[in-house]
């Protein structure tokens, strides 16, 4: 008896936590919120991560190549 019951809760599928809420989008001509990514050139990764906020006063341009790094 306690084998089946053991069984069946092994075979029963768990279901995937909830993704969280994602933030709103941001309309044209907004302020973009500060954020922190890992920098890279051509030679490798940065040690500490890139903010925003270090260009505060800059014009800055985000690019995302999303094929970068891969086969596709």
């Amino acid at each position: 008896m306690l084998a089946t019951l053991l069984l069946a809760m092994l075979q029963q599928p768990t279901a995937a936590p909830p993704a969280p809420p994602s933030p709103p989008a941001l309309e044209v001509g907004a302020v973009a919120p500060d954020f922190a990514m890992p920098g890279a050139t051509r030679f490798g990764t940065l040690r500490n991560p890139v903010r925003l906020s270090d260009y505060k006063g800059k014009t800055v341009v985000l690019a995302f190549f999303f094929k970068v790094r891969t086969r596709g």
